[in-house]
């Protein structure tokens, strides 16, 4: 087995922004990211306060997002400058992790 140094980006959004569509193909098109994934939140809130959350009775249409995508150190470094310069993105967190993956 072998490691390699990564860094994990998550990017928090709501469904209301309609950035999903342009982040994942800036991530998948251009940047050619290694790995990407995308979480859908069932309830959540940020900066405003505002709950948002799914039920039977009311169905958002505003719930949270997750994109989350790792690729080597630089990279996600200049993906994450790029999309916050292109999109104005606000809540995006990174840490350094290992991947590891068989030789």
């Amino acid at each position: 087995m072998t490691n390699r140094q990564i860094t994990v980006v998550r990017i928090y959004l709501r469904e209301s922004e309609h950035l999903l569509h342009k982040i994942i193909k800036h991530l998948h098109d251009d940047a050619k990211v290694l790995g990407v994934t995308v979480f859908r939140g069932i309830e959540g809130f940020s900066e405003d306060g505002t709950i948002r959350t799914e039920s039977l009775v009311d169905l958002s249409l505003d719930l949270p997002l997750v994109v989350e995508f790792f690729d080597d150190p630089d990279k996600a470094e200049a993906v994450v400058e790029t999309l916050i310069d292109k999109l104005h993105l606000h809540h995006i967190v990174s840490w350094p992790a290992l991947a590891h993956t068989r030789v």
